[in-house]
Formats: C-alpha cells, sequence, structure tokens
C-alpha cells in the first residue's frame, strides 16, 4: 500500500481519489472548508484540512487544482513541501508554466522532495475509466518510482522529456486543439457560402479524412461555436500560458496564431470580432 495525498479533487481530481483508492492506495484528500470536506466525505479518502495532513507520511502528494496561481499558493506558499517525508515525490496535474515547477522543484530539493510534472489530457469521464494521458516531465528515477501511481488512472503514461517537458507538450497539445476547433468554424463558414448546413456538414465530416477528436467534440455539442464555448474556461487559461511561454522562450505560434484567433472569434458575443481589431502580422 502506498500512502497517496490529493490537493485538487475537483471534477479531475475526485475520480483519481476513486481510482487510487480502488488500486489498494491509502488515500488523503484536502478539503479547505467545511462545505468542501462535508462533499467529499463519501469518498473512499481521509479528508484533512491542511496541506501538511495531505503531505504527512504521504510517499507522494498529488496536485490537480485549477490554476497556475493556485499551484504556486499550495506548493510554494504553504506548509506541504516541509510536512513532506525527504524521498516523497511531488506530481504536478495542473496544466501551467513549466517556470512554476521548476520553481517548486527548486524549493522541493532543500526538503529532499522529488518532484514532476504531468498534465492530464482527457476529462472526468476518462479518469474514472483510468484512461487519462498524462504527459510527463522528471528524471527517469523519480518517474519510475511513480509511474505505478499515476497508472491507476493514466494511460498512456508518457515520459516527454526533463522536468517542464510535460507543461510543454500539454500547452502545445492544447494550442493545436484549439487552433483545430478555431479553423472548424472557418469550415463550417465555408459550408455555408457553398449552402451546406452546419450540422450536417460537421457530422458527414467525422466520416473522412478531416475526422479528429475536436470535430468528434463539435458534433456532440451540435455547433462549432457551442463547442468553443463549452471548452473556453480551460482552453483559455492554457493558451493565456502558452502565448506567455513562446515569448519567454523565443517560440513563434506561427499559424497556429490565426487559427487561434478563429477560436477567439467563434467564443465572442455576437457582432464582436477578435480578428476585426486585431493587428495585421507577417
Amino acid at each position: 500500500m502506498t500512502r497517496i495525498g490529493v490537493i485538487g479533487a475537483g471534477r479531475m481530481g475526485r475520480p483519481m481519489v476513486r481510482r487510487l483508492a480502488a488500486a489498494g492506495h491509502e488515500v488523503r484528500v484536502l478539503g479547505r472548508s467545511p462545505e468542501a470536506r462535508d462533499a467529499l466525505g463519501q469518498e473512499p479518502a481521509r479528508v484533512v484540512s491542511e496541506p501538511a495532513d495531505v503531505g504527512d507520511q504521504a510517499d507522494a502528494v498529488l496536485v490537480c487544482v485549477h490554476t497556475d496561481d493556485q499551484v504556486r499558493d499550495v506548493c510554494l506558499d504553504s506548509t506541504l513541501l516541509g510536512a513532506m517525508p525527504r524521498g516523497a515525490v511531488l506530481v504536478v496535474h495542473t496544466t501551467g508554466s513549466p517556470h512554476t515547477v521548476e520553481a517548486i522543484a527548486a524549493r522541493g530539493a532543500s526538503h529532499g522532495i522529488d518532484v514532476i510534472d504531468a498534465p492530464v489530457s482527457g476529462g472526468p469521464p476518462d479518469a474514472e475509466a483510468g484512461r487519462v494521458t498524462l504527459f510527463v516531465g522528471g528524471t527517469e528515477d523519480t518517474v519510475g518510482r511513480v509511474r505505478p501511481v499515476l497508472r491507476s488512472y493514466g494511460d498512456p503514461v508518457l515520459h516527454v522529456g526533463p522536468l517542464g517537458s510535460g507543461q510543454r507538450v500539454k500547452l502545445v497539445n492544447n494550442a493545436v486543439f484549439a487552433a483545430q476547433i478555431g479553423l472548424l468554424s472557418h469550415a463550417a463558414r465555408l459550408g455555408g457560402q457553398l449552402g451546406v448546413e452546419e450540422t450536417a456538414l460537421l457530422t458527414a465530416l467525422t466520416h473522412g479524412s478531416a475526422a479528429s477528436r475536436a470535430l468528434a467534440g463539435v458534433v456532440r455539442r451540435g455547433s462549432v461555436t457551442e463547442f468553443a464555448r463549452a471548452t473556453a474556461e480551460f482552453l483559455g487559461k492554457d493558451l493565456d500560458v502558452v502565448r506567455t511561454v513562446a515569448d519567454e522562450l523565443g517560440g513563434d505560434l506561427g499559424v497556429l496564431a490565426p487559427a487561434l484567433d478563429a477560436l477567439s472569434d467563434a467564443t465572442a458575443p455576437t457582432g464582436v470580432s477578435r480578428t476585426a481589431t486585431a493587428p495585421q502580422t507577417t
């Protein structure tokens, strides 16, 4: 039995808790407020109220909060690292800046804590089924030690390079996914110009070489606009990060940029266009 702490038992974290418990791990989960602790009371885990209680005697702590700022708050501005035993592993599942996990690793080293980044691709049903994709960055030794834990809910678990590589891969993944949605908005508009109804067009495309996960999601929602709005919350924050990281590291979004602008147009209120007011680029 491995002792696992979980911070961030929300839509993604809660099915992960269940998978961990079903795999035989002893799980502690953070509930900061009385309401959160009551909501988590039905889960197969011990509910605690402080980050230090999550880290105490844990072999690994999984962080699956919503934003990069929340990761920094939990991991850099709390007692979590100091409470974890030397040799434990901190796993950051939240998608964010690679600089954040690097800062956490530097802080963790002084406590004898190893850190990996393992952002998640997939949704709650994938976590429940144990098939979320994990893009993992870290040393071979650290990833190997925690891989059995990750495989409780992740398949595949892809080791993509050193610390921070998982975040870089996930950011590129989400940029491509968002660009595909933006391209589909152009395709729907073209179809309309050619006299083809959007639903009929998109459904037909799922059976051709244009098929993709983005297209399948669009068809389930019924239109590009509805799917773009449904994904805007998580994609929007990730795209802000990828633009910032690309600038910091001297990267270039290239032809992804106008496709991402098309996605912004698809989620904008009627009559408002990002691309109509954006400066021309060459």
